[in-house]
């Protein structure tokens, strides 16, 4: 696997399946996303701990609901590089096997685990990233500064996974920043402490910014966010120059780093609104959307309007840099119904949009 520029770390979701789809190739190879699936059913779960008792108590149900969905996946990622987290639904070992077996023999995917992890399920993850051949992830969840007992559980997880150095990747994930400052010195005490370990094959720094959209959109339908995710990694980058290694820029794209925790909705009607997303070179645009109701259509194109006649946005002829953005275009001087978009079309646009734009701006950074 040839190192990657960006780690996106998206939801297994029919929109980022078909977002990461729809990328050019040449902007796909710079890429190697970390995939988490969902859980099938809910609560949402919390980082870094385990619902007990497990909420899922269906092992056929789970094993029909997630094979096609690794399997579309696989499809997706043909031969591209990543890595699939599969923390919710490990808890049923035998219900899940056959995926992730699926995962380590048909597809080029790094399967992921983590301190925090029943051991069992640990053991069960290394032994398919040894058939595999090809390492895999430890992500460790930053959300609070980690401490030396952390390092020496890292240093014990290592040990008794017996991979070497040469196949693991560390992925320390800083997980939504609420207070740049604080997760500016979270990060920083992380890389200090835990990178240097071992000699890892590749070192991501992740954290997310997007925000909850239910929050505020009914009351603030056009909104600007800072990308904190953004501007954490320049900082910590800043703060060590001499950081012996690359170390690798990740994000949650355009959704709230909880989304991964929570199942698909089953409500059998769709949302009244949605929105609209575009990133910047400092900041996420998000603009709320109708999806029904009188001239639903047009005040969709007029809500795309507000975001393609903006100083920021980069396809202003239609020919745009992304699919995303030429399909922003199209819906903002559209007309009618037809082709204005849905809530999980918009989501689609907006990580297509964002990771393009992300490759972009890494490669001008340096």
């Amino acid at each position: 696997m040839v190192e990657p520029s960006y780690v996106p770390v998206l939801p297994t979701t029919r929109a980022a399946r078909l977002a990461f789809s729809h990328l050019d190739a040449r902007v796909r190879r710079r890429i190697a996303p970390l995939w988490t699936v969902v859980p099938r059913v809910g609560p949402e779960r919390i980082r870094g701990t385990r619902p007990i008792p497990d909420p899922d108590t269906d092992p056929a149900g789970l094993h029909s609901w997630l094979m096609p969905r690794m399997n579309s996946l696989i499809e997706v990622m043909a031969d591209a590089q990543g890595w699939v987290d599969t923390a919710h639904v490990e808890g049923l070992l035998e219900a899940s096997a056959t995926s992730l077996w699926q995962l380590a023999t048909k597809s080029s995917l790094r399967l992921v685990t983590g301190p925090e992890r029943d051991p069992s399920q640990q053991r069960y993850i290394a032994d398919l990233a040894f058939l595999s051949g090809r390492g895999l992830g430890l992500r460790v969840l930053l959300d609070e500064p980690p401490d030396e007992a952390q390092a020496t559980e890292l240093r014990s997880l290592v040990e008794r996974l017996r991979q070497p150095p040469t196949l693991l990747d560390l992925i320390l994930d800083v997980g939504p920043v609420l207070d740049p400052l604080q997760s500016g010195r979270t990060a920083l005490i992380a890389l200090d402490l835990l990178a240097p370990l071992l000699p890892w094959r590749t070192v991501v720094l992740a954290s997310g910014a997007f925000p909850r959209t239910s929050e505020d959109a009914p009351t603030q339908p056009f909104r600007i966010t800072a990308r904190h995710d953004w501007h954490l990694y320049r900082s910590v980058r800043a703060a060590r120059p001499d950081f012996p290694r690359r170390l690798t820029y990740g994000d949650y794209s355009v959704e709230h780093v909880c989304r991964a925790n929570i199942a698909p909705s089953r409500h059998p009607d769709s949302p009244a609104w949605g929105l609209l997303r575009y990133t910047t070179a400092e900041s996420f645009l998000l603009a709320r959307a109708p999806t029904r109701g009188r001239n639903h259509a047009f005040r969709a194109r007029a809500t795309a309007r507000w975001i393609v006649e903006g100083g920021s946005f980069r396809g202003v002829d239609g020919t745009g840099l992304s699919a995303g953005d030429q399909w922003l275009h199209s819906c903002a001087y559209g007309d009618g119904p037809r082709g204005c978009g849905s809530p999980e079309k918009w989501i689609q646009v907006g990580h297509n949009q964002h990771m393009n734009f992300a490759v972009s701006q890494l490669t001008t950074a340096g």
